[in-house]
């Protein structure tokens, strides 16, 4: 029986890479982030960890869910929206097809309408490429990439974290499971994209929200937090309708997970984004 051994919350903004450039004044302020990142890859490989499986919301389907099954994801990579700050990032990570190729068919026994694709231009977006750098660099594990719908619901979210959950324990695997994106993501207008984009959240509704769910989180309140998750991914604004977290708490067992949460960053601003990582423990 396969187990999920490692999930977690991460940031994947692109600011960690502007940060490793020489003399970044963000290098700093992106190291606890960083640090953090590189941890959970640590954790990761010492528990055993063959595959993560990277909900993604910014890769963004306008049409049903996708799962990128390829077995090799290799590429060079430059952001479309902010290509000064992710540009020509290289990456060559193993992918799995078989784990993919099930949470789809597990997926689509749930009613949802949702596609692997085994296609080699299928490249990977950057809310998977940017945590794997830090997690999984040198490609020791494998990489299966969902999207996030914009169109969709926190129903069909949740049976695709769910059918996860149940892919994962038909695999004979140990695996990993992240939520890749922002906790509120109002981001600055062009005009104020100076120093404070990278030192100060947009809102400060949004960051008050933000720091009232680590303190749920921490607290073990999880059915609050969920009561509230369709107002929050709303209100503050959450990237990708927070779909990433709705799978993770779905893959976790939703009203049912128990466990801790382990703050491993401090909360920190990037672009007016709320961000975090955060590990839910899980049993052994």
């Amino acid at each position: 029986m396969g187990q999920l051994v490692l999930a977690a919350k991460v940031t994947h903004v692109p600011s960690l890479m502007l940060s490793e450039a020489p003399g970044s004044p963000l290098r700093a302020a992106r190291e606890g982030p960083v640090n953090s990142l590189r941890e959970l890859g640590r954790r990761a490989k010492e528990r055993g960890v063959t595959s993560f499986v990277v909900f993604d919301t910014h890769w963004l389907s306008n049409f049903g869910y996708h799962i990128n099954a390829n077995a090799q994801h290799r590429g060079s990579f430059t952001s479309h929206e902010a290509p000064q700050m992710i540009q020509d990032l290289r990456y060559d990570l193993p992918g799995d097809t078989v784990l993919a190729q099930a949470i789809a068919g597990r997926a689509a026994e749930g009613g949802l309408n949702v596609i692997a694709h085994s296609v080699a231009s299928l490249g990977l977006e950057y809310g998977t490429i940017v945590p794997m750098h830090y997690l999984n660099a040198g490609g020791w594990a494998k990489v299966v990439s969902i999207a996030s719908p914009l169109f969709t619901s926190l129903e069909e979210s949740r049976v695709l974290g769910e059918a996860t959950r149940q892919a994962i324990e038909d695999s004979g695997k140990r695996i990993a499971v992240l939520a890749s994106g922002s906790l509120s993501h109002r981001l600055w207008p062009n005009k104020k994209l100076g120093t404070e984009a990278w030192t100060s959240v947009a809102s400060e509704f949004n960051r008050q929200v933000d720091l009232r769910v680590l303190e749920l989180w921490q607290q073990r309140r999880y059915r609050e937090f969920l009561d509230m998750l369709p107002d929050y991914a709303i209100k503050c604004n959450g990237e990708g309708g927070m779909a990433d977290t709705i799978m993770l708490f779905a893959a976790l067992g939703w009203y049912d997970y128990r466990g801790a949460s382990e703050q491993l960053c401090e909360y920190f601003p990037s672009s007016g984004s709320g961000q975090v990582n955060v590990e839910f423990h899980v049993e052994a």
